[in-house]
């Protein structure tokens, strides 16, 4: 039977926890102020993506009418002649594939948008741990992440997790 240090990782109650310390020198420090201002400044300099609301509205107010021209025709097509609403039931069924359609095309250009900001992200993060590894002498600063973080021992921490599994059994 294995440890509790051994299956999650931790050091043991003997060992103290490694305290990792970042120190920049001057130069470090100003070296990343001019990455930043020039990253601004390229940021300025590319053209801004403008109307992305207008066509997510544009879309919304085409499928909108498309489903309330479907309604419009499914009525008509229930009050005549069964010769004659076969027509009018296909062009109905057309009218709500374009409805699918608008609505799958804002769908998607919002998945696009999250995957760019997700690859833009991932790439910052790729070069900031690439200029570390190089010792930091190119002209790539890190972002910043925000969060949060508490230093907890393990027994604190193994209380907090079987809490919240009653809180979750109780709920």
């Amino acid at each position: 039977m294995k440890k509790l240090e051994e299956l999650l990782n931790l050091p043991t109650l003997d060992e103290p926890a490694p305290e990792t310390e970042q120190v920049f020198d001057q130069s470090q420090l100003v070296t990343l102020r001019e990455t930043d201002t020039l990253l601004e400044k390229i940021d300025n300099a590319l053209p801004q993506v403008n109307d992305l609301d207008t066509s997510d509205t544009e879309l919304d107010d085409l499928s909108d009418l498309a489903k309330d021209k479907f309604n419009d025709l499914m009525d008509l097509g229930m009050n005549v002649e069964p010769r004659f609403s076969g027509v009018i039931f296909e062009t109905a069924g057309q009218l709500l594939g374009h409805a699918i359609t608008a609505k799958t095309a804002k769908l998607d250009k919002k998945l696009r948008m999250v995957q760019l900001q997700l690859s833009k992200a991932k790439l910052d993060q790729s070069l900031a741990a690439q200029a570390k590894k190089d010792g930091a002498n190119s002209d790539v600063s890190a972002p910043e992440i925000e969060g949060k973080a508490t230093v907890v021992d393990r027994n604190t921490l193994l209380k907090s997790v079987l809490d919240d599994l009653k809180k979750n059994k109780q709920g």
